[in-house]
């Protein structure tokens, strides 16, 4: 591959967090030894977006931005393409492309339900229908990237024999893991599964387990599972492996980078549409159940449901 590969992670306050992307990025290079690969991040971190751009721009004529971050809201929508019309500025000799955010297609699904069903092997009674289960994302004032979370628990839903699917945020929007725990002991699920819908660890993973510390003691009548954040999980080394060599034939790029969803990030708007599911999963649902499902439509989601 001749493209120069940046990755854009979210950053987050907490510096070992910063350090785990680095260190998955690591990973991803001793995969592909003949890629070039760089790394930065939106906020709260040493490289930012446009040094990273600039750096990137150093080792080749094309930059290959691939977005780390599982929802498309401001960050993949705004932030991202405007870093990226500023560099075509500054560097007018490097072309510059934009490869489709993660996203929570068919590939996180997969990764949420090995999760899922390692956390219920760990349970006393693994009974899909007393155990409750909550997919957990930071949140976001982007109702179309919330709704990325439903999509998801409906697909946990439909390929599970779990009655209770529901989705919490832990901050932004509502609602919060504590009421939908509440919610889901009222309806008499006596153990409850919590996965977070996180890339790495931060701030607000040490949050939830703060939260889960809490809750035990409030239903001792229910039993907790926790899982883990993403981190270096191999389907997501799978996923970004699909993303790049995509990208280097063409096959996957956003045209005008964020206008795939409508946005004006750059200074020009443009005239024509785009479909506004670049990157997304098909909807290959199974439908083996007989009944509606309890409440898996909850909104959810947001662009950095990683860390922070």
């Amino acid at each position: 591959m001749n493209d120069t590969l940046l990755l854009v992670g979210h950053g987050s306050r907490r510096p070992g967090s910063n350090d785990e992307v680095e260190a998955f990025v690591q990973l991803w290079r001793q995969r592909h030894p003949d890629w070039h690969i760089e790394l930065c991040f939106i906020e709260l971190a040493e490289t930012l977006l446009d040094a990273g751009l600039d750096r990137a721009a150093a080792h080749g004529r094309r930059v290959m931005v691939l977005p780390l971050i599982l929802n498309a809201a401001s960050h993949v929508k705004k932030d991202i393409p405007a870093a990226i019309a500023a560099a075509r500025v500054r560097h007018p000799t490097i072309e510059f492309a934009c490869a489709p955010h993660l996203g929570l297609g068919r590939e996180i699904f997969a990764i949420v339900k090995r999760r899922l069903d390692s956390l219920m092997r760990e349970m006393a009674m693994p009974d899909p229908r007393t155990t409750g289960v909550i997919l957990l994302g930071r949140g976001s004032s982007d109702a179309s990237a919330n709704g990325d979370m439903a999509r998801l628990a409906r697909w946990v839903y439909e390929d599970s024999d779990h009655e209770l699917v529901d989705i919490a945020f832990t901050d932004v929007t509502h609602p919060r893991l504590e009421s939908v725990v509440q919610r889901q002991v009222r309806l008499g699920m006596s153990q409850i599964l919590v996965q977070p819908v996180y890339l790495f660890s931060g701030v607000l993973i040490e949050r939830i387990g703060a939260q889960m510390a809490r809750l035990r003691p409030v239903y001792p009548q229910a039993s907790f599972a926790l899982g883990s954040y993403f981190g270096h999980d191999e389907g997501l080394l799978a996923l970004l492996d699909e993303r790049a060599t995509a990208a280097a034939t063409d096959d996957s790029l956003l045209d005008c980078d964020g206008c795939a969803f409508q946005q004006a990030a750059a200074e020009h708007v443009h005239p024509h549409g785009h479909d506004a599911g670049h990157g997304a999963a098909p909807d290959h649902r199974h439908h083996h159940h007989h009944a509606a499902p309890s409440a898996p439509t909850h909104g959810g989601g947001g662009d950095h449901l990683h860390h922070a």
